[in-house]
C-alpha cells in the first residue's frame, strides 16, 4: 500500500491507500470544521475568503487566511522533500517519515486542541492544513497522480468524465481500465463521506480528541504494510 511505487504499484494498492487516507481526510474535515468552523482539508474555499477580506480591507484577517494557504503548500513541500531525501538513503522507508509526521500532528492537535480552541484556533487550522497538504502530496506522488484524498472537486469532475466515456469506449481493455478508475473514485468519495460521518458522531462525544482515530488509522496502515512486506520476504526465502 505505502511501499509500492512505480511499476510495482497495482490498482489494488491504490484502492487500499485511497480507502485509508480518504477516510482520515473525511474525519479531519468534519472534526476540524466542527472544532473551529474553518476548512481544514483543502484551500479552495480559503481563496474566496481571502479575496473577501481584502476587498473589505480587513488585512489582518486576510493575513491569517494567507497563512492557511501557505500551511497547505508547505505541508505538500515538506512531504515530498522527506520522500526525496529518504529515497537517497533508505529506499525501503521512503514513506515512513511523512506518514508518522502526519500521525503525530493529528495526535498533538487531539491532545492540546481544547486549549488551542480557546486561545489560538489558527494553530489548529494551520496544523491540520499542513497535515492534509502532506497527505495529498504523498498520495499524489506514490500513485503517480492517480489518487488524491483531501478534497472532492476534482474527483467529481473526473468521475463525470469517466461515466460519460462508458458510452463510447467499446474495447474490453479500455473498459476494464475505466471501470477500475471509476471504482477507485467512488471508493475515495464514499470513504471520505464515511470518515466525515464517523468524525461527526465521535465529535459529539469526544470533541477534537476524535482526531486520535486518524492517528490510529495511519499507524495501523503502516503496521499492516510492514507485516505484509515481512510475509512476502519470508515467502520468497521459502
Amino acid at each position: 500500500m505505502f511501499s509500492h511505487k512505480g511499476k510495482t504499484r497495482t490498482p489494488k494498492h491504490n484502492l487500499q491507500i485511497a480507502s485509508l487516507l480518504s477516510f482520515v481526510a473525511g474525519l479531519v474535515n468534519v472534526v476540524g470544521f466542527f472544532s473551529v468552523q474553518k476548512l481544514t482539508t483543502n484551500v479552495t474555499g480559503h481563496f474566496a475568503f481571502l479575496i473577501d477580506e481584502v476587498f473589505k480591507l480587513h488585512f489582518e484577517n486576510a493575513i491569517h487566511i494567507a497563512f492557511y494557504l501557505i500551511s497547505f503548500l508547505f505541508g505538500s513541500f515538506a512531504a515530498n522533500f522527506m520522500v526525496e531525501y529518504s529515497s537517497k538513503n533508505n529506499k525501503n522507508q521512503t514513506l515512513l517519515i511523512p506518514v508518522i509526521f502526519e500521525a503525530t500532528i493529528l495526535f498533538m492537535i487531539a491532545l492540546v486542541g481544547n486549549y488551542l480552541i480557546k486561545n489560538n484556533a489558527d494553530t489548529i487550522v494551520c496544523s491540520l492544513l499542513f497535515a492534509m497538504g502532506m497527505q495529498n502530496s504523498l498520495v499524489t506522488s506514490i500513485s503517480k497522480s492517480v489518487v488524491r484524498t483531501t478534497h472532492l472537486t476534482g474527483l467529481f469532475t473526473d468521475l463525470g468524465i469517466e461515466l460519460s466515456q462508458l458510452f463510447f469506449y467499446k474495447d474490453r481493455l479500455q473498459k476494464n481500465k475505466l471501470h477500475n478508475s471509476i471504482n477507485l473514485r467512488l471508493t475515495i468519495i464514499s470513504m471520505f463521506f464515511s470518515g466525515g460521518l464517523v468524525g461527526g458522531i465521535l465529535f459529539d462525544h469526544f470533541g477534537i480528541k476524535s482526531l486520535l482515530l486518524g492517528t490510529l488509522i495511519l499507524i495501523s496502515g503502516l503496521i499492516y504494510d510492514f507485516i505484509n512486506i515481512k510475509i512476502l520476504l519470508l515467502k520468497r526465502k521459502i
